[in-house]
């Protein structure tokens, strides 16, 4: 028997991330391959290559996310991105708390300076 967990597709984890944004309250979705959010003309959520979620928080934020759910850093075309943590796959399907941290980034961006 294989207990290999089988890898999602980079379309499974683009519909995932599309049914959070939807979800979501103020934003959409943008980009047809670099697939992002943004506000205030700063990105705050991305979908790399990799078909990985990355979401940009405050640095204390970060940092309690990072511990509370075992992940790390977040990392696009091979750069470590500043503010962001990498979405572990086992929070995907909780649609509450992934939209609380979308909506949470979304947040965070606005109370920065207008680009």
């Amino acid at each position: 028997m294989n207990n290999k967990k089988l890898k999602m597709t980079w379309e499974d984890s683009l519909k995932i991330y599309d049914t959070i944004v939807e979800s979501c309250n103020g934003f959409e979705r943008k980009g047809k391959k670099m697939i992002y959010t943004s506000s205030n003309g700063y990105m705050f959520t991305l979908l790399n290559k990799a078909g990985e979620i990355g979401i940009r928080l405050p640095k204390e934020e970060a940092t309690k996310f990072m511990e509370q759910y075992d992940t790390g850093h977040y990392y696009s075309y091979g750069a470590k991105m500043k503010d962001y943590v990498l979405a572990p796959e086992s929070l995907w399907n909780n649609k509450p708390i992934m939209v609380k941290y979308f909506e949470q980034s979304f947040a965070y961006v606005n109370s920065f300076p207008t680009k």
